[in-house]
């Protein structure tokens, strides 16, 4: 333990030294801290050794992942989505569940795991994190429209995912017989408890018997999340349908405490998920990475760059979205942070396949990581305007001008 959160701490250093380094060229701070997390654990200098086995791992997972859709809840009221769902529409509702039959049907083919198995990597390989794009969400030459159906899609696909992920997880453990009925349940209740915690604690701050201080607000939100956690792990409900719930109603009923809470919650979120990724390379070793084999290769390649691609091709048929704009919105699906947290669970659930699971998603997120986030500037560019009008362009208009003055004289 004191070892790991001494590399957490001596990665974490050198990651804000880089930031601004970072922020303008193609160095990520999430590879940064998944190679650290390589070389550091037992695939290199064996500084930090960890197996999913380790009660570190499991609840790590577990906080970061309960953080992360907390705070990703928390930017998608009902206002948002209603306001901008025409085009993340399409995304979730075909493309996600396109891209995890597509990529189940790779791994049931090219790997050979069973339907359930293979709809469960597909489930867990679904959803997209905008980390891994940042330099084009972030670029206000990339259309609006674009920035915002990325940072939608991504920001709801977590929570849409989840729900698969458990069902198939559940059926592959054995449960699909009398135990479906307690999942449901487990669903159900952490969707109360996610509903219900916030808007009474927001109702009860409208009172004029309370009112939170402007020293104190950024932590109501806070209070609500850690409420609904310690009510999830007393009445057995989905923690992480609790968290999704929670944020989204918080971004409904209570705008200023969201206000308030964004920059604090979304620096929790950030520490959490760069503690997982560095977790999760700390995991991944050469003998690992070798025992894919050449299919298992194969399935993460495509995985990448077919079952994405054709998904969103078909979502945004007559969508009215450029060449451009849906050939970047198809490569940037990238494989993030829920991708590594499903991972884990599903390693830390000890089924037959797990392991062959986990190294079929860890090699898929090692090259979605060194892929997209490397490649986000470069397409980045495609939409600077500077770069698209050709250098004679301002030339021919001006004597084009020139010449209509004279003719009106």
């Amino acid at each position: 333990m004191a070892g790991l959160l001494s590399a957490f701490a001596c990665v974490l250093l050198l990651a804000v030294l880089l930031s601004s380094l970072a922020n303008r060229t193609i160095l990520s701070t999430a590879a940064l801290f998944l190679v650290a997390g390589f070389v550091l654990g037992d695939g290199a200098l064996g500084l930090v050794s960890l197996t999913h086995d380790d009660e570190i791992v499991a609840i790590l997972a577990e906080l970061a992942l309960f953080t992360v859709l907390f705070t990703d809840g928390m930017r998608v009221g009902w206002a948002d989505l209603r306001t901008a769902w025409k085009l993340p529409g399409r995304a979730l509702g075909w493309g996600l569940p396109l891209t995890l039959a597509i990529t189940a049907v790779g791994a049931h083919y090219l790997v050979g795991l069973g339907w359930i198995e293979s709809l469960l990597i597909g489930a867990i390989l679904a959803p997209t994190d905008p980390v891994f794009a940042a330099a084009l969400v972030g670029n206000e030459k990339v259309p609006p429209r674009l920035r915002q159906l990325l940072n939608v899609e991504s920001g709801v696909n977590d929570g849409l995912a989840l729900p698969f992920v458990m069902l198939f997880l559940a059926i592959a453990a054995g449960s699909q017989d009398m135990h479906l009925g307690e999942l449901g349940l487990e669903l159900g209740l952490g969707v109360l408890i996610g509903v219900a915690i916030p808007w009474l604690a927001i109702k009860l701050e409208q009172t004029r018997w309370f009112s939170a201080s402007t020293q104190y607000e950024p932590l109501n939100a806070l209070a609500i999340g850690l409420l609904v956690l310690a009510l999830g792990k007393v009445t057995h409900g989905n923690l992480f349908l609790a968290a999704f719930a929670a944020g989204i109603t918080v971004a409904t009923f209570g705008q200023r405490q969201r206000e308030s809470f964004e920059h604090f919650g979304e620096l929790i979120a950030e520490l959490f998920k760069l503690a997982a990724l560095l977790v999760f390379g700390a995991l991944i070793s050469f003998p690992l990475l070798g025992s894919v084999g050449w299919r298992g290769w194969l399935f993460a390649i495509l995985a990448l760059i077919l079952a994405r691609p054709v998904a969103i091709w078909i979502s945004f048929l007559g969508s009215g979205l450029s060449v451009r704009e849906q050939a970047a919105v198809a490569w940037f699906g990238p494989k993030g942070f829920a991708s590594v947290v499903y991972g884990l669970i599903v390693l830390a659930s000890g089924i037959a396949v797990s392991q062959e699971i986990f190294q079929l998603v860890a090699v898929t997120i090692v090259l979605s990581i060194l892929l997209h986030s490397s490649t986000d500037i470069v397409v980045a560019r495609w939409f600077d305007d500077e770069r698209d009008v050709p250098a004679w362009h301002g030339v021919a208009r001006h004597l084009r001008d020139r010449k209509r003055g004279r003719a009106s004289a």
